[in-house]
């Protein structure tokens, strides 16, 4: 489940049920979305549409920055934090999906549903944060 330690670099996220993370196009221009996340001891994790913008940006730029926020995006509920976002695959993408099914189920199902009609799956990333982790910024 869900565990987070005091000491850990994305503490601050534990607590919150959707997360605003800003991507950076190629020229640098930030590009904010509220995303649901769910954060694990020192990492934290998201899940996209394939087809999203968040996806193309973090095709050519590991660096995110993440903040807790509302559902809508528009009120984030402390600073941000830098990280950098790696895609996951496999068994490690089928674990998060399970965690982020359990932590937020109806909208998972929903979400789930549009999504295959619009024949687009859920891509899904961690996020490694600490002093070695860059914004994206040029």
């Amino acid at each position: 489940m869900t565990e987070t330690a005091s000491g850990s670099y994305f503490a601050s996220l534990a607590k919150a049920r959707y997360l605003r993370l800003t991507t950076f196009k190629r020229k640098g221009t930030p590009v904010s979305a509220p995303v649901p996340g769910i954060v694990d001891g020192d990492r934290a994790y998201f899940g996209v549409s394939s087809r999203s913008g968040a996806v193309r940006r973090l095709e050519h730029t590991d660096g995110v920055q993440v903040a807790p926020c509302g559902a809508l995006g528009l009120v984030s509920y402390g600073p941000p934090l830098d990280a950098a976002a790696r895609r996951l695959t496999g068994q490690e993408a089928s674990h998060v999906a399970g965690q982020l099914a359990r932590t937020y189920p109806v909208r998972r199902r929903s979400l789930a549903r549009l999504l295959q009609r619009a024949r687009r799956r859920l891509v899904y990333y961690e996020l490694l944060g600490g002093p070695s982790s860059g914004s994206g910024q040029a």
